[in-house]
């Protein structure tokens, strides 16, 4: 029964590259865990910043931005944290949002401010 949903998220997520390398990202990884932190849907660079970037979709009349919640965005930053620590990287980053409604993209960059 988990098949619909995880399938349309992957979808999404597909649109989400597509949009993002369109607009002069270079993606890095998809769908990357930090254990015991979380995971972050995408992670790209643009002019020398990170970008940690949650997608969020959904095709009900719901709006899918209030599913970028404080705890949603408190596991992205720490698995952020987490990323370039393990990467050794000291640059400059973004917590971003990237919401998909239907087939329309929103990007929101440093949604953490």
């Amino acid at each position: 029964m988990r098949e619909l949903p995880k399938k349309y998220g992957d979808q999404s997520e597909d649109l989400a590259t597509a949009f993002l390398e369109q607009e002069g990202f270079i993606i890095l990884e998809r769908n990357y865990f930090a254990r015991k932190l979380g995971e972050i849907d995408i992670i790209a660079q643009r002019d020398d910043i990170l970008h940690f970037i949650e997608v969020k979709s959904g095709k009900a009349d719901f709006d899918p931005i209030y599913n970028v919640t404080p705890s949603k965005l408190r596991k992205v930053i720490n698995s952020a944290y987490y990323y370039m620590k393990t990467k050794n990287l000291d640059v400059a980053f973004s917590i971003d949002a990237l919401i998909i409604r239907h087939d329309e993209v929103e990007f929101i960059e440093n949604v953490t401010l």
